[in-house]
């Protein structure tokens, strides 16, 4: 069944705001994405007003779930401080909130105090890990996917989450086509292959669909694909970041308690520029660093095995020695890497007794091992 604007507008219109009018008629709804069963939109306030409207959210998510062949819906409460003195934002009109204004005039947020404040686990996952890179276009999907897989022919249980909103890779690395589905618990089921739990946003929307969304929304739709998920028992999640270090990172750093990171990084010195912001960045929160990885290390000759650094060799290796972070490993720039997941068919999965299989499972067991060492230590 469809699901039109107009019927979530309808549904909308029922929930009231703090403005004593319609959510519809309170001028805070951002444009209204509704396909294929799946609605997406904002509501727009002052940050003065955020924890008025929190409520409201909630109220108009559940009421857009509500309608028949909705199944799935991502609701973000955009809180923006406008410009001028803060002082002069006025108070919500009603005088019901009196237990809950006081306290926001006479102290700051607790957001700034305490950023990891809402951390917690995911039940049933034992470590989460991000996967991420400081720039774009240094392979850093091909990488965590394998990586998964790598993970998994060290007999752990594995899911791979595609965070990266904006360039979901993951459906097209892994051939998946479907959709998921939902439990009884109105939460989403992984879609299993090559055996291991995946989730994507790629899966949810067209593959040239722009994602134009703001910071709010991709936060939301990241909390949303880790909490709202079925992800089952497993031993790792690895999540593949967007490049950079924006909202996506932090929301996920915010979130939940990572066990650690891995920097992605070709040898030439303008990505590992970029590698270092995304190396600070998680260090900045207090996320552990794992190591780095050098993608595209060289290039390795099909024909004869003549190996060529196209784009230098051994920078992310001085780098990580440098910075004092572990080296995990050097894949090359090969055709076969390149042609297994252009198919959908991993290099790890389609040639399990190859090189490149093997180089992905070394990362993979010096991955564990650090796992390992921060449980004992912990």
């Amino acid at each position: 069944m469809s699901v039109t604007q107009q019927q979530v507008l309808d549904a909308l219109a029922k929930v009231a705001s703090p403005r004593g009018v319609a959510l519809t008629n309170a001028g805070v709804l951002s444009a209204i994405t509704a396909n294929d069963g799946k609605v997406f939109f904002s509501i727009n306030v002052d940050a003065t007003e955020a924890r008025a409207w929190e409520g409201v959210r909630a109220a108009a998510e559940e009421a857009v779930r509500a309608i028949p062949g909705v199944t799935m819906a991502m609701i973000a409460l955009t809180a923006e401080r406008k410009a001028g003195p803060a002082a002069a934002a006025p108070p919500p009109p009603h005088s019901h909130s009196h237990g809950v204004q006081p306290a926001a005039a006479h102290k700051p947020p607790q957001s700034p105090a305490s950023p990891m404040s809402k951390q917690s686990e995911i039940p049933g996952i034992a470590a989460v890990i991000a996967v991420a890179s400081g720039k774009g276009g240094v392979g850093k999907s091909t990488t965590a996917l394998n990586l998964a897989l790598g993970l998994r022919d060290l007999g752990l249980r594995v899911g791979l989450l595609d965070a990266d909103i904006y360039g979901p890779s993951v459906p097209r690395l892994t051939g998946i086509r479907e959709k998921p589905q939902l439990n009884d618990d109105k939460k989403m089921i992984p879609i299993t292959r090559f055996g291991l739990a995946i989730m994507s946003i790629g899966f949810l929307v067209e593959e040239e669909t722009a994602m134009i969304w703001r910071g709010p929304m991709v936060m939301s739709a990241i909390t949303q694909m880790l909490r709202d998920v079925a992800w089952g028992t497993l031993d790792v999640l690895v999540v593949d970041m967007p490049p950079g270090t924006g909202d996506a990172q932090l929301t996920l750093a915010q979130n939940v308690p990572l066990k650690g990171a891995i920097i992605i990084s070709t040898p030439q010195d303008l990505s590992l520029i970029d590698a270092r912001r995304g190396l600070a960045m998680f260090r900045k929160v207090n996320v552990p660093v794992l190591g780095i990885i050098e993608n595209m290390s060289y290039f390795q000759c099909p024909h004869c095995g003549t190996q060529s650094d196209i784009f230098g060799h051994g920078g992310a290796r001085h780098e990580a020695e440098r910075l004092g972070v572990p080296f995990l490993g050097e894949i090359p720039l090969h055709m076969s890497i390149r042609a297994t997941s252009d198919s959908g068919t991993p290099v790890v999965e389609s040639e399990p007794d190859g090189p490149h299989a093997a180089i992905y499972r070394a990362i993979g067991a010096k991955v564990r091992e650090q796992l390992q060492g921060a449980t004992a230590a912990a």
